[in-house]
Parts: structure tokens; C-alpha cells; sequence
């Protein structure tokens, strides 16, 4: 299916906004560097570097996000909690990528609708953390805010928020994408040969016997079309994919920040969709400052404790031309609150005639630390919560256009329950993840099927 060729383009650009107007705000969530000579350098050389993402991609991804809002297409967004500079290797990236393609070859098939597919991932380096301090044994550091800004040791060196780390996320950034590029490119995505994708896990699933029937119908489908038309369907062969980050370090925000040729205005050019987290989607803060200037498309975490009038102002300061495409809101309300919160939101946007796209994020209204200390989620929570935003999106007469969730490609134990049960004593086994727990490969393609099941049929999701 085509998107709907339309007129994306604002009335006017931010007004009183330039690259940098962000800060005369107040900039939280920002690490504390003790060397500004040093930060100057290090953002001059980020500035002269190559864009990461082109601004026809950034348009392109613009328009099929109108199209997910409208129902046109569904949009999948993933990839892990924190990046890691370590993790920038071959395996980790395409199995990251394998993921997500099965995901998406999942969702093709049964809702009948294209897949926008988004990265969690090339530049995701950085994370908001609940106090600029962590003590040990009564050790005080800054703590940690990710590889873009320090390492995770416990150490005063390592603690130390270090300029050149700009320009290293942004050279592991480019690698990861090239790699990614390369992969599908190179046909890695290719629709012939899905029983080539590692099946393994269905064993374990009760919708195996589903899943197994759905790769055989994709190749005789495509054998059939085929046949009918004489000659190979090569664009089977390749997909489209975009990259996400949180928009967080500013000052590497705006290195990555440029004009283009024969485009008007600004584009970040770190990313094809930079978002804002609950935690710095303040009205009159540093974040959504710089998030109104840039023409990308945008991204807010929507949290419980948002009130309807506020959400309003934040679209309006975002999105003031009501522009398809432009605003996507992220809920995360937690299994246990999202009745309680969700609704009144969506009957405020839609009676106000906002035009955004709703998607959903199962996973970080569903954390929990267990008696250990061990974070975790709960698959059968994130589970719900996406049940209950599928039939309170019904229910309201608006629609939910895709989903957000941290995953990873590898065999990791970090969320309990799923298609083999995970239960306490698992976690241990293989608990990898620095910062958040997340859905491993099985789990992570159990909750495609489950949507299927959800949207596809419109009935409530099947509780195994």
C-alpha cells in the first residue's frame, strides 16, 4: 500500500527559535562538564562531521507516520533501553536487526498493513537517571548517564562527564547504521526466505503451530505472485528502516542540528526520529525548545500523571500548524493505571482536533525491582497493558498506531514470564542489560503475535 501523497509543509517555521535558543531554558537531565574550553572543541569538530541521516529520509518518515495515524500503516518501533559503545559489533546489530524484521514480517502478514520500522537504536547512548549522584559505601559520584557522556565504573575517572565522548557516539552511531544499511541492502531482510530466520523459540510458544503456518503462507504467496508476473518480485528483497534516539544531551542535539539544500529550516541529522522522555517534557524547558525548531518528525512519552490541559499545551508548542506526521505520543501508563489515565487524554485530543499518532509503551510503566534488588517487568504486564490500550483506543474512537518497546535480538533472561515462563532464578542466568530490563527475542516476538491476534481480529487477546 502507497502513503497518500499530501502537503506536509508548515505555515511557518518556530517562531523566535534557532538551534541553540534552547539554552536560555532550564536544562535538566544535562551532564556536568568541568571543562568548557574542552566541550567547545569537542562540539566544533561533532559540527563539521557528516549528517547520520539525510532530510528525504527524515520527510519520507514524516509522511508514513501520517499514514500510521490514519490506519494505513503500523508503526514498530524497538531496540535496546541503553546502546553501549561495546555493544557496536556485527552480531549484536544484525541479530537486533533479525528481531525486528521478524517482528515486522509478523505484523505484515497478519494486520494486512505495512510496517513503518524504527530503530531503538545508532545514537540511543544516553539515559535520564532519578539523581545526578550515586554513593557506595560512602563513595559519592556523578552517576552514570550512558556512554555518550561517562563509562558505568565506579570510578572518579570513569564517572567524569567527557566531552569526546560526543564524537565517539556519533562514529558508533554511523558504524551501526552502515552496517544496518549494508544488511538490508544486501537483501538480509529479504522476503523469500523467512524460514532462514532463527525458529527456535517457537517451541516453546503455545502459537507456534500459527507462527509456523504463517511463514509457509508468506512463501507460497510470494512464490504465487511470482509465477503470476514470470520473473522474481525484487522489492521483496529489501526494506525500509529508520533510526530513534531520546533527544536528551542537548549539546549533541545541536551539533547534529543543520540546513540542507533546497529545504527550508533545521533538521536534526543524528536521527530520523528523536523523542522526549517523561522526565524533560517540560512546557517551558530546555528539551521541548529545541524539539519545536526542527522539522523531524517528534516523539513525547506520555506518563499518568500528565493532566489533559498540559498535554494540550505541549502539542500545541510542538505542533502549532497541526501538521500530519509531525507529533507522536508515546503512552506509558503501567497495566494498573492506563484505564484510569488513558481515556480522558484521548477524548481531549481528539474533541480539540489534534492530529497525532498514539502509539504505546508496555514496558516502562512495568518496571518493578525484586527483593534482590534485580530490576524487572512482567511479560503478562506489558501483556496487559497493551490489551487495555487496544480496547480504551476502540472504545474512544481514536486509533493506536503502533508500538514502543526495549528488546534486544539476543537470548537474554531480564523480563520474567513469556513463551518459557522466566521466572526469579532465571534472571541471573543471563541478565546483560546495564540500565532496563528487556524483552528477549521470543518474548519480543510473542508480542508481535499478540497484536496481531488483538488488532487483527479486533477480540481480545488470548490470556495462555
Amino acid at each position: 500500500m502507497k502513503s497518500v501523497e499530501r502537503n506536509i509543509t508548515p505555515v511557518r517555521e518556530a517562531i523566535n527559535w534557532t538551534p541553540a535558543s534552547w539554552q536560555g531554558k532550564p536544562a535538566i537531565q544535562q551532564p556536568a562538564y568541568d571543562d568548557q574550553a574542552e566541550l567547545g572543541r569537542a562540539l566544533a569538530q561533532l559540527s563539521e562531521l557528516p549528517p547520520l541521516v539525510t532530510s528525504w529520509e527524515v520527510l519520507a518518515l514524516k509522511r508514513k507516520l501520517a499514514d500510521a495515524a490514519e490506519g494505513r500503516c503500523f508503526m514498530l518501533q524497538g531496540g535496546d533501553c541503553a546502546e553501549s559503545f561495546a555493544d557496536c559489533n556485527s552480531a549484536l546489530i544484525s541479530n537486533r536487526l533479525k528481531v525486528l524484521l521478524q517482528m515486522s514480517l509478523v505484523l505484515v502478514h497478519g494486520l494486512k498493513l505495512p510496517v513503518v520500522r524504527v530503530g531503538r537504536f545508532a545514537g540511543q547512548y544516553a539515559k535520564p537517571r532519578s539523581t545526578d549522584m550515586e554513593t557506595r559505601d560512602g563513595v559519592t559520584l556523578p552517576s552514570y548517564r550512558g556512554d555518550i557522556v561517562n563509562s558505568a565504573e565506579f570510578t572518579a575517572a570513569a564517572r567524569r562527564a567527557d566531552p569526546q565522548r560526543l564524537i565517539e557516539g556519533h562514529a558508533k552511531s554511523a558504524m551501526t547504521m552502515n552496517f544496518v544499511r549494508a544488511l538490508i541492502d544486501g537483501g538480509f531482510a529479504d522476503l523469500h526466505h523467512p524460514e532462514y530466520w532463527d525458529l527456535e523459540w517457537v517451541a516453546h510458544s503455545p502459537l507456534a503451530v500459527e507462527y509456523r503456518r504463517m511463514v509457509e503462507s508468506i512463501g507460497d504467496s510470494l512464490r504465487f505472485m511470482e509465477t503470476l508476473a514470470g520473473e522474481p518480485i525484487g522489492s521483496y528483497g529489501r526494506v525500509d528502516f529508520y533510526t530513534s534516539h531520546e533527544a536528551l544531551v542537548l549539546h549533541y542535539e545541536q551539533a547534529q542540528t543543520r540546513q540542507v539544500p533546497r529545504q527550508w529550516g533545521w533538521f536534526n541529522l543524528s536521527t530520523h526520529f528523536p523523542w522526549i522522555g517523561m522526565r524533560t517534557a517540560d512546557m517551558d524547558g530546555a528539551h521541548l525548545e529545541y524539539c519545536r525548531g526542527i522539522r523531524n518528525p517528534i516523539g513525547v512519552k506520555v506518563g499518568p500523571s500528565v493532566k489533559p490541559d498540559q498535554l494540550l499545551r505541549v502539542i500545541d508548542a510542538l505542533n502549532p500548524d497541526n501538521e500530519p506526521g509531525r507529533l507522536t505520543l508515546i503512552h506509558r501508563m503501567g497495566a494498573s493505571k492506563i484505564q484510569e489515565h488513558l481515556p480522558v487524554l484521548l477524548e481531549t485530543v481528539k474533541n480539540a482536533g489534534r492530529k497525532v499518532l498514539w502509539i504505546s509503551d508496555p514496558m516502562h510503566g512495568n518496571g518493578e525491582s525484586l527483593a534482590n534488588g534485580i530490576k524487572t517487568r512482567r511479560f503478562e504486564n506489558i501483556r496487559a497493558e497493551l490489551d487495555h490500550a487496544f480496547d480504551i483506543h476502540a472504545a474512544a474512537g481514536t486509533r493506536l498506531g503502533g508500538v514502543h518497546l526495549e528488546l534486544t535480538g539476543e537470548n537474554v533472561t531480564e523480563c520474567l514470564g513469556g513463551a518459557r515462563d522466566l521466572t526469579e532464578t532465571d534472571l541471573e542466568r543471563a541478565y546483560k542489560s546495564s540500565v532496563d530490563p528487556r524483552l528477549n527475542y521470543e518474548q519480543s516476538l510473542e508480542i508481535a503475535m499478540l497484536i496481531v491476534r488483538k488488532r487483527g481480529s479486533g477480540l481480545p487477546a488470548p490470556r495462555e
